[in-house]
């Protein structure tokens, strides 16, 4: 009977044991669905977040859709109600009044502002706008050509130096003598003697933001456009100041003013207008200095030439020989060059050729150079080179000479 009892509660504690462990294995599976069931809430929940910050996202983009237009307008005069008068892009004035949160700063005359479709209300303070051409110009911060850079103009530098670089460098000197420097300087010389080198190594000397324009890109189609684009010329050299304004080719936009002329013409003289208001105007240019280059000095107007505006006029002559020579070496020195070369013959051969033809003749060397598959440019291929341009610049002249004979 002992031992049917023994086996009676061995097999009943085997039961159990086998109940526990699967017991066990189930509570470790609820456990793991408990924890994966976590997990996918979490992610709901995370889900759900996202889900509620684009809805907001929507809302206030669609609420921002459906906001009324706003009227651009012009502040002219503060009133002393702190209402002001607005010229509404609509054409009519208005007396409005001024939003709480707007600072009393911002509002002064000539201020672009944001006007409420229904109160004409000054809701907002617009930045003011500078037209794509003036902002799309060549602005350099320091350009990198040096007065190193330039051969053959050794007087010219000397007065360019006094009357840009003295002024914004050491302006103090002209307070000692108690005169007032220089506002503009005309270079004047055939194309490619090197205007625009000497205005870019100026800048560079002085480290001013060089800003070029080109006379022509100053002339449009409406009336006003070009005074008014002359004018965000001159805001923005003064925002950049010190600046240099170089204007090339002043003589499309400088011309002399005829009394016979056409709209078109009157146009151009209105730009001119501006551009001498500029020039010798009220505001100051104390840290601006400008300069400009034409090839056509015989046909600018009277007005532009007179001390106050271009006060000095720099001749910029084809090189001589010294400067030839010069010229060729600081084109070649970059240039990988075989023995022999005679920078004497090449300036001898080269009498009348401008700095850029200089250049075009070391160009054109290493042209035939990598034409016959070698590493080192020889005298020969200068020789040659020189043959080409030269020629080339020679019957361009003669059809020029035939063309306005």
């Amino acid at each position: 009977m002992a031992d049917e009892a023994d086996n009676e509660i061995e097999e009943f504690s085997e039961a159990l044991a086998k109940r526990i462990g699967t017991l066990e294995e189930m509570n470790e599976r609820l456990l793991d669905e408990a924890r994966h069931n976590e997990g996918e809430k979490r992610y709901i929940q995370n889900e759900m977040t996202r889900l509620q910050k684009e809805i907001q996202r929507i809302k206030f983009e669609l609420d921002r859709m459906k906001t009324p237009p706003m009227i651009i307008g012009t502040i002219k005069d503060v009133l002393t109600d702190g209402r002001v008068v607005v010229k509404s892009s609509t054409g009519p004035d208005f007396i409005v009044n001024i939003a709480e949160y707007i600072s009393t700063e911002n509002v002064i005359v000539g201020s672009r502002v944001a006007l409420n479709k229904q109160s004409l209300a000054v809701v907002g303070v617009l930045p003011q706008s500078v037209d794509p051409i003036i902002t799309g110009g060549e602005v350099i911060e320091k350009p990198e050509t040096s007065y190193d850079d330039i051969g053959g103009l050794d007087d010219q530098i000397r007065e360019i130096k006094e009357a840009v670089e003295d002024p914004l460098l050491k302006p103090e000197l002209y307070e000692k003598v108690g005169i007032e420097p220089p506002n503009g300087v005309l270079l004047v010389g055939p194309p490619g003697t090197g205007k625009t080198l000497l205005a870019k190594a100026a800048a560079h000397e002085t480290s001013a933001t060089f800003i070029k324009f080109v006379g022509s890109e100053l002339v449009q189609k409406y009336i006003g456009e070009g005074a008014r684009l002359v004018r965000e010329l001159f805001d923005m050299a003064r925002e950049k100041a010190p600046a240099i304004v170089f204007i090339d080719e002043l003589d499309s936009v400088g011309a002399k003013r005829l009394e016979v002329a056409t709209s078109g013409d009157r146009e151009v003289q209105r730009t001119l207008m501006q551009l001498l208001a500029e020039l010798d105007g009220f505001d100051s240019l104390e840290n601006v200095k400008i300069i400009g280059a034409t090839n056509r000095p015989d046909i600018l107007d009277e007005a532009l030439l007179r001390p106050g505006r271009f006060d000095r006029i720099i001749e910029i002559p084809p090189p001589d020989y010294e400067g030839r020579m010069q010229i060729f070496h600081i084109h070649t020195k970059k240039m990988n060059l075989a023995k022999g070369i005679n920078y004497e013959e090449l300036a001898a051969k080269t009498a009348g050729a401008t700095g850029a033809e200089i250049k075009a003749i070391c160009t054109e060397a290493g042209i035939f150079t990598i034409r016959e598959n070698r590493s080192k440019v020889k005298m020969a291929d200068f020789l040659l080179a020189i043959v080409k341009v030269m020629s080339d610049e020679i019957e361009g002249r003669e059809e020029n000479q035939k063309m306005f004979a």
